[in-house]
This record gives structure tokens, C-alpha cells and sequence, in this order.
């Protein structure tokens, strides 16, 4: 699998970066919650196009205020060549599914 991200999706996730700017946690927390509002986010997605520099500890964080995120593992493909183990965060059961 690729780490390409569609352009659609990277359109999406700058316009919720500019929408909630910042390198506070509590700005970084938002920028995910919006993301996983509308679909699926990968740990590298949410550095790259979210300027969140540790998503899998914000992602804690959101669980922690009761989000449902699961966590699906997948390998992915940079554009270097180089195959990275990355974390797919989807809202949970409670929120429904978005695969």
C-alpha cells in the first residue's frame, strides 16, 4: 500500500490545519477530531497534512476524553521507497464505522 494521500483528502486535511492553526495539544486534538469526522487517518497523514508531530499521543488523548478511535495496522509505502508500519485511526462503534 502507498502512503499516497488523494488529493481531495489533503484538501481536506490543510483546510482543517488552517481552519484550527496552532501547535497547542488542544489545537492538535481538534485537527484530528475534525479529520476523523469525515474519514480515516493514517499517523503519517495526520504529521504531514495535519502538523501534528505525535499523533499516536494526541490520538491518546482524544480516547482519554472518550472518543472511540481504534487503531488498524498497515504498511505503507513512502515515496522514498521505504516501507514504515503505521497506524490507521477510524472513529469507533460508537460513533459508527468508517472503514
Amino acid at each position: 500500500m502507498s502512503a499516497h494521500t488523494t488529493t481531495d483528502k489533503a484538501q481536506a486535511l490543510h483546510a482543517i490545519r488552517q481552519a484550527t492553526p496552532g501547535t497547542s495539544t488542544q489545537a492538535q486534538c481538534e485537527r484530528i477530531r475534525a479529520a476523523l469526522a469525515q474519514f480515516s487517518i493514517t499517523t503519517f497523514e495526520a504529521m504531514r497534512h495535519l502538523d501534528c508531530y505525535d499523533p499516536r499521543a494526541r490520538v491518546m488523548q482524544l480516547r482519554r476524553q472518550g472518543e472511540c478511535i481504534d487503531t488498524h495496522w498497515q504498511t505503507v509505502t513512502t515515496e522514498s521507497g521505504d516501507r514504515h508500519r503505521v497506524g490507521l485511526y477510524v472513529l469507533g462503534a460508537s460513533h459508527g464505522e468508517r472503514p
